[in-house]
């Protein structure tokens, strides 16, 4: 995918600018604070052999970026103080010395918190076909992806089966749950708003539970009078002990991510019943990371551009404009003030 109305006046320009950086300060100690991150004005890198210099113009904002720069790491080394905040991009080229991709095509890229990267060509990947940017950083994107394996793979509805996703109005979890309907589930969804739940019933799910305004447990039998035959995770503590008493025989729990303990200094106790329930109810409980099932994402970016196209998928953006507000941004997603998926607009004249 290339943007031909941006050429070589844009590449020179942005020879000549201000690479914008935020910079992890410290680690983090309990909840995130704007002060763990440091602005920082520097020059726009050169790309060597083998390199591609890219301007970013969308930055993905995403839970899993609190686990990212705690001392200990997570599924990948963390971020270190002085180092460029990680972040998954949508970017432009501007300068490839990489014999893959040329200047103004548009890549996926993890190019982090900043104005520009220089980054391997072998690590772009390079976006194809006509959809608009924004739906390669929501649906076609990580955060689509992780629904479809996680619910797919690990998940397996079958038509009839009661789905519940909680999390349901964040970026993942909304399409997860528009995922199981589309497999003639029933689908319950979890969140923290009356809007929120409004809006998943607009998108078809049969239930909607908030779990602020009631208690969980309860909502739950009440949503789910047969019991849960797949659990899709994205909050864990309180809401996973919840789900996990009402999971049926054979009940498959997709561990998808732990919202709620991200940014705690001290995380919940394991949920009671493990092991016991696991055994007695014969159920599986599996985690994953998206990218471990990257040799399919082709597949899966053809099935979910279809199902947007049908109407059968429907998402909500949620895009902030300016890089600036990045640090901001992200600790409104780790309290759920976002509805969708959430973005920095890092370029104004994208």
């Amino acid at each position: 995918m290339r943007s031909p109305n941006r050429g070589i006046s844009k590449v020179r320009k942005a020879m000549e600018s201000i690479n914008h950086q935020y910079l992890l300060a410290h680690h983090p100690e309990g909840a995130l604070q704007e002060s763990n991150f440091t602005w920082q004005e520097a020059p726009v890198p050169k790309p060597a052999a083998g390199e591609v210099l890219v301007r970013v113009l969308y930055l993905s904002l995403d839970p899993a970026n609190r686990g990212w720069i705690n001392k200990g790491g997570s599924y990948r080394d963390p971020v270190l103080p002085g180092q460029v905040m990680a972040g998954f991009t949508i970017a432009r080229v501007v300068e490839s010395k990489f014999s893959g991709l040329a200047a103004g095509d548009i890549v996926e890229c993890e190019a982090g918190w900043q104005d520009y990267a220089v980054l391997p060509g072998d690590k772009l990947h390079r976006l194809e076909g006509d959809a608009p940017l924004e739906l390669w950083m929501n649906v076609l994107g990580l955060t689509g992806k992780t629904a479809y394996f996680g619910l797919l793979d690990i998940g397996k509805p079958q038509p009839g089966e009661t789905v519940v996703v909680s999390g349901a109005a964040g970026a993942t979890g909304s399409v997860a749950g528009q995922i199981a309907k589309i497999k003639g589930c029933r689908v319950v969804g979890i969140a923290g708003t009356d809007e929120k739940c409004e809006w998943l019933r607009e998108l078809g799910f049969d239930a909607a539970i908030n779990y602020k305004r009631e208690e969980l447990a309860q909502g739950l039998r009440a949503a789910c009078p047969d019991g849960i035959d797949v659990y899709f995770d994205n909050v864990a503590g309180d809401t996973l002990q919840a789900a996990l008493l009402q999971m049926r025989l054979h009940g498959r729990i997709v561990c998808c991510g732990a919202v709620s303990q991200y940014d705690k200094a001290e995380r919940a106790p394991s949920p009671m019943g493990l092991p016991g329930l696991l055994i007695v109810r014969r159920l599986t409980m599996q985690g994953f990371i998206v990218m471990d099932h990257y040799d399919r994402r082709q597949e899966a970016e053809r099935e979910l551009l279809q199902w947007v196209r049908e109407g059968h998928i429907q998402y909500r953006l949620d895009i902030v404009d300016g890089l600036k507000q990045a640090p901001r941004a992200l600790i409104g997603v780790l309290y759920g003030d976002n509805t969708g998926k959430r973005m920095i607009r890092v370029d104004p004249n994208t």
